[in-house]
């Protein structure tokens, strides 16, 4: 069917809620290279050499030239990026859902790594790590007061290597060494549960390889357990993006079939393609379409889509075109604003880039690319409004940001908000300085899906046809109409 573009992504972890969202097309081959500018490269020769002999202390040639091209391609926009073999491995296990590692989910706590929950059937379940237990050693470095990125890179590694965690558990009152044997983890992105007994809500945390089929064993259980569902919630908060894949299968899961999903337009012939709501635009290979099985009742259901700042790439392509055909009404806050497409290219045997090749489009023709997806009906947070919002990120506040061809919010109109912006959010910061010093069940923002999630009472509330509580504060970022 052509060259297949892969959206995928990361989200910031930590109360910084903003996203880097990229995506992935099959490497193209190009027929011929564009002329070199002859003055500029002679100067770029010159001041090689010019730091060859006349810098401080020796240097690298090699990574002289690779500190170049990184330079160069980050200098692009905030989505190309220069890979080394590191970085690419890493890069790589955010699209398949496994990594290396002892399986556990994390948090912070008193300066210490925090297990919230051990992932089960992985080396820390089988091994006795509990929720609550604080990792206070990795083998000999001491997690106090180190970011949790260390943490994670320090417990991950190879297959059938060993890593010792010094564990404190509180309910015991005791420290202990605990003795790991990394393997290979699979995440699983989608969860689901009954609520209110006649409601379904499906997560899907980001977009994977195991996403359609996690989402449809899902979807068909919840339809078991209650056949006369009234209504659905498809909750892609923080959802950072995944697979393109992933998103159109998603869509297309309650979409009539063969509608338009997403299209793709950029400078080569491969990136001007309409993805459709079939089984050939979304399954890997010739197998059986993984939602040939799903209840009939999934393409007419009451459906609500909630989604944020977070919400970013794929499931900002989710939400727009379950918005553009009125099946869904989409509440929450405007989302994360990447509507550019990447590729991956390969540069020799230990690198690669990602180049930004294209922008996407809802099916009528939307480009979300830098302005996000305005929800149906804008919800805070909590009742009591969004406190942390604030300190979300999204694609606009980036600079060298892609610019929407549709129109923007002007330079001048954003330098506006700059001042009362900072404000606002230093009195954030403090604010959440004290939140993360509670007991999790007693956080302002609770865990999503839970009996405190007040996004998600609004969304059954949509549902069930009673009063829904929307924002006050909340205001769309608009576009900007171009001059003619």
């Amino acid at each position: 069917m052509g060259s297949k573009l892969k959206i995928v992504g990361w989200i910031s972890i930590g109360a910084l809620a903003g996203a880097l969202i990229s995506t992935q097309l099959q490497a193209v081959a190009r027929g011929s290279l564009a002329p070199l500018p002859l003055d500029e490269m002679q100067q770029f020769a010159a001041v090689f050499g010019m730091i060859k002999s006349d810098y401080v202390e020796p240097t690298d040639e090699k990574k002289l030239i690779t500190d170049a091209i990184a330079g160069m391609i980050a200098g692009l926009d905030p989505h190309s990026q220069y890979f080394d073999k590191k970085s690419f491995k890493e890069f790589s296990e955010g699209t398949s859902g496994k990594f290396v590692g002892v399986g556990i989910e994390i948090s912070s706590e008193d300066g210490f790594v925090k297990v919230v929950t051990p992932i089960e059937d992985t080396p820390a379940y089988r091994a006795g790590i509990k929720a609550n237990d604080l990792i206070t050693k990795v083998d000999d470095w001491n997690t106090k007061g180190n970011s949790m990125n260390d943490a994670v890179k320090r417990m991950r590694g190879e297959p059938r290597t060993k890593v010792v965690l010094t564990i404190y558990r509180k309910s015991e009152d005791k420290t202990f060494p605990v003795t790991i044997i990394r393997d290979e983890i699979k995440t699983k992105s989608v969860k689901s549960k009954l609520v209110d007994t006649d409601y379904g809500w499906i997560r899907v945390s980001q977009f994977q390889e195991q996403t359609v089929e996690d989402f449809a064993k899902q979807a068909t259980a919840l339809f078991k357990q209650n056949p006369n569902l009234k209504g659905l919630v498809l909750d892609l908060r923080n959802d950072p993006g995944g697979l393109l894949d992933a998103a159109v299968a998603i869509s297309a899961a309650f979409l009539p079939p063969n509608v338009d999903v997403v299209s793709t337009k950029g400078q080569l012939k491969e990136t001007q393609y309409v993805y459709k709501a079939a089984p050939d635009f979304y399954r890997a290979s010739a197998a059986s379409d993984p939602l040939k099985d799903l209840p009939s009742a999934i393409k007419k259901i009451p459906l609500v889509v909630l989604v944020n700042e977070g919400s970013a790439s794929a499931s900002e392509i989710v939400s727009g075109a379950l918005q553009d055909y009125k099946r869904a009404t989409i509440m929450g806050s405007q989302t994360f604003g990447k509507g550019s497409v990447q590729n991956i290219r390969p540069l020799g045997e230990n690198a690669a880039m990602k180049l930004t090749i294209a922008r996407y489009f809802t099916p009528n023709g939307r480009s979300i690319q830098s302005i996000g997806i305005v929800p149906d009906v804008l919800i805070d947070d909590l009742e009591g409004g969004s406190p942390f919002a604030v300190l979300r990120s999204r694609e606009a506040d980036y600079e060298k940001h892609l610019k929407n061809p549709q129109g923007e919010e002007s330079a001048e109109a954003r330098a506006e908000k700059t001042k009362a912006l900072e404000t606002a959010k230093e009195e954030a910061r403090k604010r959440l300085e004290e939140e993360v010093k509670k007991p999790p069940e007693q956080r302002l923002i609770p865990e999503f899906g839970s009996e405190r999630d007040f996004q998600l009472r609004q969304a059954l509330n949509q549902l069930q046809g009673k009063p829904v509580l929307t924002s006050k504060v909340q205001v769309a970022r608009k576009e900007e109409k171009k001059e003619n």
